[in-house]
């Protein structure tokens, strides 16, 4: 996923999405952990996410803001917003993901929210379609925002101008 954006560069916020508990039956009764989900940016474009369990909370935070800043992508923003629409997809989870006109804000519910807020897009419209679990609506918004791209960069590719390329 990453594309060598070095963490230690940049100044990364970190906002845990969700913490479960799971259980491992054995033979003396329940064995609990903990899973964290945790997404981290620097609210200038760059936004990943990460996993971690352990016997306690806190240290599961820790292992996912670790394995978060390993998977980094960054987000091409035009002005507050995303250059066009996308649907991000990944197992069931399906978003779709808008740009919108200043002022509109992050219209969006949960995990998707997390990410959009981080990666630093202003205003935005979004609507989950599919698998609500968190961990597939947060890899679904990341495939979308990584598939994203800029009028320049399409124009570059084709050799083209971006004012041939709008028409």
């Amino acid at each position: 996923m990453s594309k060598n954006i070095d963490p230690n560069k940049l100044d990364l916020e970190e906002r845990v999405v969700t913490v479960n508990r799971v259980a491992k039956v054995v033979k003396g009764g329940r064995r609990f952990r903990f899973a964290a989900l945790v997404v981290v940016g620097d609210k200038n474009g760059h936004v990943g996410f990460g996993t971690g369990k352990a016997q306690e909370v806190p240290e599961a935070i820790k292992k996912a803001v670790d394995d978060a800043k390993k998977n980094l992508i960054s987000v091409p923003i035009v002005g507050t917003t995303i250059p066009h629409e996308i649907h991000g997809q990944y197992g069931s989870g399906n978003v779709l993901l808008k740009p919108a006109t200043e002022g509109t804000g992050v219209i969006s519910g949960g995990p998707v929210r997390a990410i959009l807020e981080l990666a630093g897009v202003g205003d935005i419209l979004t609507k989950s379609l599919g698998s609500n679990t968190p961990i597939n609506m947060i890899r679904a918004t990341l495939n979308g925002l990584s598939n994203l791209k800029r009028a320049e960069d399409v124009a570059k590719l084709r050799g083209k101008s971006v004012e041939e390329l709008l028409g």
